[in-house]
């Protein structure tokens, strides 16, 4: 059973929560971020999921709305299906949209020619890549990513470049990569974690080494192989990188990447940081990513998992009843992300819960009603079966709990 329970009390800004202690006292690691979305592509690059020309136009008319800064609509060289998807975004949408090209010239030029402002263009920089996917050489692929650079440059759009796989690229070539291309030009860095590796620490060293080297803002890109996706990203914005890229549901290749959703509430809950996103919309696209991408989200998702606001205990439920900041989070509310609180029914139920979904489903129970019905919620909970509206009232009418209309008529 899942009634909700709505919050009753006015809610309390998330910048002015004051009487949290421990790790919130220290708010001031970040002072902005932006948010590049990759849903489109990157998440698109989840195994089986493929969206339709209609999915994308409507999951970017979303994030659109949102406020997201940069959309990642697309691979534009990739189809005239994808072709025209990301030329449509890019003229529909306020968010800047980015295509994706690699450093080859008829990339290039279907991104310049879908008429996005920003061509993201890559290569891969690990010597196992290079060597083994390129077949090519260090060198060429300094020679091609500073051409690639010029040619986006030369057409006067913005132009991000990524030394793909820069986690495991030798250290001294990643900062020649990055300085030629910085000499180049370009606007953007991009430092992808590509196959999920860096540790918070290691990843933020990273990163405050390559801003030591180029005068480019940087951006990164972080994999979820270990689950580490978006605490990478956190930290490479706390190392000096100005933009993350993520995903909803943090769908993507493999394990996925950063989760649009985690790191977005992190960012404006735990560093108090106001990065112009509409928190509300986010239960919103999740839902609609979900479908469209036919890949369902785990209950246990941060944020947006059915779970994120649900309880069942009832130590954890008779606290939520009282005061919902003593078993939530309390700088970041169901209401912020457009979600609801959920009280449900099963084997760790207490009376507290029992009592008020009473209640709320109309009825009038005594203490010694409510105790009885609880039991039975338990045992039942406990052969793992569902607690529904229509079990919890059959008990309640077994219990012989009287509604409160017929209460009235009694009292009339």
């Amino acid at each position: 059973m899942q009634c909700l329970h709505k919050t009753t009390r006015p809610l309390t800004p998330v910048r002015g929560v004051e009487f949290f202690q421990g790790t919130l006292d220290s708010t001031d690691e970040i002072e902005s971020a932006r948010v590049f979305d990759t849903t489109l592509r990157d998440g698109e690059q989840s195994p089986g999921t493929s969206f339709s020309y209609d999915d994308k136009r409507q999951i970017a008319s979303v994030l659109d709305d949102m406020g997201t800064h940069v959309i990642e609509a697309g691979f534009p060289v990739n189809s005239d299906a994808e072709f025209e998807a990301v030329r449509d975004i890019a003229s529909s949408t306020s968010s800047t949209t980015a295509g994706l090209a690699r450093v080859v010239d008829q990339d290039i030029e279907a991104a310049l020619d879908s008429g996005v402002e920003m061509v993201h263009v890559f290569v891969s920089t690990s010597d196992v890549q290079i060597e083994d996917s390129m077949h090519a050489t260090r060198e060429e692929v300094v020679q091609r990513a500073v051409e690639s650079v010029e040619r986006v440059k030369e057409a006067g759009v913005t132009c991000m470049f990524s030394p793909m796989d820069s986690t495991r690229t030798d250290e001294d070539y990643l900062i020649e990569v990055i300085e030629a291309v910085s000499e180049a030009g370009t606007d953007w860095i991009n430092i992808p974690d590509t196959c999920g590796v860096a540790t918070p620490t290691r990843f933020r060293a990273m990163i405050e080494k390559v801003c030591d080297h180029t005068d480019a803002k940087i951006d990164v890109h972080t994999h979820d192989d270990f689950g580490l996706a978006t605490a990478n990203a956190l930290a490479g914005i706390e190392a000096g990188a100005s933009q993350a890229q993520v995903s909803v549901n943090s769908i993507g290749e493999r394990a996925g990447n950063a989760a649009y959703e985690e790191f977005v509430m992190a960012v404006e809950s735990l560093y108090q940081t106001d990065i112009g996103i509409d928190t509300t919309r986010i239960t919103d696209v999740s839902e609609i990513v979900e479908e469209k991408s036919e890949m369902p989200t785990p209950g246990n998702k941060p944020v947006v998992g059915d779970n994120a606001f649900s309880h069942e205990s009832g130590i954890h439920a008779a606290g939520v009843i009282e005061n919902s900041d003593t078993f939530e989070p309390g700088v970041m509310t169901p209401e912020m992300v457009g979600a609801e609180r959920k009280l449900v029914m099963g084997k760790h139920t207490g009376t507290h819960s029992v009592q008020e979904r009473l209640v709320e489903c109309g009825f009038d129970p005594t203490d010694d009603q409510v105790r009885a019905v609880t039991r039975r919620v338990k045992d039942y909970g406990a052969e793992k079966r569902r607690v529904t509206v229509d079990v919890l009232e059959r008990f309640a009418e077994e219990a012989g709990v009287e509604r409160q209309q017929e209460q009235e008529e009694v009292r009339a």
